[in-house]
């Protein structure tokens, strides 16, 4: 039954990827289409009130406009949550959040991480929860969108690279407005709440007052999911009944995350016109997906080797810090989802998964390109498709080609730097944290567990993923600074350096294909790219991996 469910769930996805890939192909066309005659006047009007002009960018243009409107969305958002305690619809009286957590906040939610270190009942207003969560909510996947779109255009070799703010809006208007609406409206049906007013004093059975919080719940679940941002209404976030009260909304929100970035691949298959090319990045992200989905799944089904060990019954499988009603199955499935997708959202507490059932969210994070979030996962599987390519034309003497363009030193060097970044940024910062007091005063829990805490801290955060081993105690300066700063340079160096990239293969003359020529939409091009994958990442991150959650799972055997 178990793999009944899984089965379905992903056979389900995939038929709804297919068709929605070809949709955001033609969203983002640079002609004219004829879903203009359905958004165009919208958009019109929004282009009016605003100035925008829908001429095409240089990247520097685009990588300015990016930049600018995001550094003008964080002066706003932390303004807000600074005045909440004065500010309108805060019908629960919640005070103006500290400077500290607020820079943490507002970081967060502007670079799609969505790691809370407050509890969403109690930290926001409704007002912050609208004008600062939820917006950020449907603007950051936007940008990420945009920037997707626009490197694409480079590597394909379109007449541009597009225009940023066009890009921002089109992702709105055609895509994650409408869908949201939709799936608040299913979750409205399924029992999520959705109101402004305030908390319900309630008398429990033994007569004591119990205080239920509520609010803009559902507008919230739909866009967190659809872009792949995570942040929890509640501090339980989706465990909790009111944001996923049922095994059918388990699924919608399974669907909802894992919805745009498996669409990514189909999408580029048009833009390239070569839909076998899509197919094929297709297949590479999905069959790690499907093994470490194995992994979780096994290991928390087989129970926990120490309860195991004394002769404790787990007929259930390991259900410390998870639902009932989602069971092993669900609760496997979405941990898998969640980080794969770099989503953050949870059902379950990953603090309380066995050893190498943490792992796995662990590893899909420093990976960060099994599909990814909104855009910027899918960056990152061809950022790795170019290495690999690369990697074959030193292999045969060959100036390496990608899609018809010579891939040299410039574009290679910005990829370097993109590769490099992301485990300096995870690993310098818990070396720090392990080191000093004001870092592993956080840990609750001692030995290898523990060193796994804090470097799961700094990979959310670092892959702009947000969910969390929630053990640690991280409402302190020094994690809100810390996390804070990686969350923003794991976001704003990747985005720079390959919109740079893009720049520069649209410069590019095409290559005309040769006999020479290395085929990249065939099997042989699919096992090089995971290779490429697994071996950097095993290089790069296998040492840590070793010192915490598998050093972890040998001492319980």
């Amino acid at each position: 039954m178990d793999f009944l469910q899984i089965a379905l769930v992903l056979v389900l996805l995939n038929l709804l990827a297919i068709p929605m890939g070809k949709y955001i192909a033609h969203v983002f066309s640079l002609e004219e289409t004829r879903l203009d005659r359905v958004f165009g006047g919208t958009e019109k009007i929004i282009y009016k009130i605003s100035g925008i002009t829908q001429s095409n960018m240089t990247w520097k243009q685009y990588a300015k406009a990016l930049l600018i409107s995001n550094i003008a969305m964080f002066g706003i958002g932390y303004l807000i949550v600074r005045f909440q305690g004065i500010l309108p619809a805060n019908p629960s009286e919640i005070a103006a959040m500290d400077p500290l957590l607020s820079f943490n906040t507002v970081s967060s939610f502007l670079t799609n991480t969505n790691l809370q270190h407050y509890s969403g009942e109690s930290g926001l207003s409704y007002f912050s929860q609208m004008t600062v969560i939820i917006f950020l909510m449907f603007t950051t996947p936007a940008t990420g969108l945009a920037l997707c779109i626009a490197f694409l255009r480079g590597l394909t070799g379109q007449k541009s690279i597009g225009n940023f703010y066009v890009d921002l809006v089109r992702a709105h208007t055609r895509i994650l407005i409408p869908l949201s609406i939709v799936v608040g409206l299913v979750l409205v049906g399924q029992g999520v709440p959705q109101t402004m007013e305030p908390t319900i004093t309630a008398t429990t059975v033994e007569g004591a007052e119990q205080q239920i919080a509520r609010g803009p719940v559902a507008a919230l679940e739909s866009i967190k999911h659809l872009g792949t941002n995570g942040g929890g209404f509640f501090g339980v976030n989706s465990a909790h009944p009111f944001e996923n009260p049922t095994p059918f909304s388990n699924v919608l929100e399974i669907l909802s995350m894992f919805l745009i970035p498996a669409s990514l691949p189909f999408a580029f298959g048009h833009m390239t016109r070569n839909r076998k090319q899509g197919w094929i990045l297709f297949s590479a992200m999905g069959l790690m997906f499907l093994a470490f989905l194995a992994t979780a799944y096994f290991s928390e089904a087989n129970g926990n080797p120490a309860l195991a060990s004394i002769g404790l019954s787990q007929d259930e499988g390991s259900m410390e810090g998870k639902e009932v009603r989602f069971g092993i199955a669900q609760s496997a499935l979405f941990t898998t989802v969640t980080t794969a997708a770099t989503t953050g959202s949870v059902n379950n507490m990953h603090d309380t998964l066995t050893p190498l059932g943490g792992l796995v969210p662990l590893v899909l994070m420093m990976l960060n390109n099994v599909f990814g979030g909104d855009g910027v996962g899918f960056i990152n599987i061809l950022m790795y498709a170019i290495l690999a390519v690369f990697i074959a034309g030193l292999m045969v003497g060959r100036t390496p080609e990608f899609l018809g363009r010579k891939i040299e030193a410039k574009e290679m060097k910005l990829i370097a730097i993109t590769i490099l970044i992301h485990p300096f940024i995870v690993l310098v910062p818990s070396a720090i944290a392990l080191a000093t007091e004001m870092g592993s005063s956080a840990i609750s829990n001692v030995g290898f567990h523990g060193i796994s805490q804090v470097v799961y801290e700094f990979t959310s955060s670092a892959a702009n993923n947000g969910s969390g081993f929630e053990g640690l105690g991280d409402n302190t300066p020094f994690w809100n600074i810390s996390t804070g700063l990686v969350m923003l340079f794991g976001r704003y160096f990747s985005m720079i350096a390959m919109i740079a990239v893009a720049g520069s293969l649209l410069a590019k003359k095409p290559v005309p294909e040769t006999i020479g020529t290395f085929k990249t939409d065939n099997s042989t091009f699919l096992v090089l790219i995971v290779a490429t994958v697994l071996i950097v990442g095993a290089l790069t991150f296998f040492p840590v991996i070793a010192l915490g959650p598998i050093a972890e799972y040998l001492t319980i055997r």
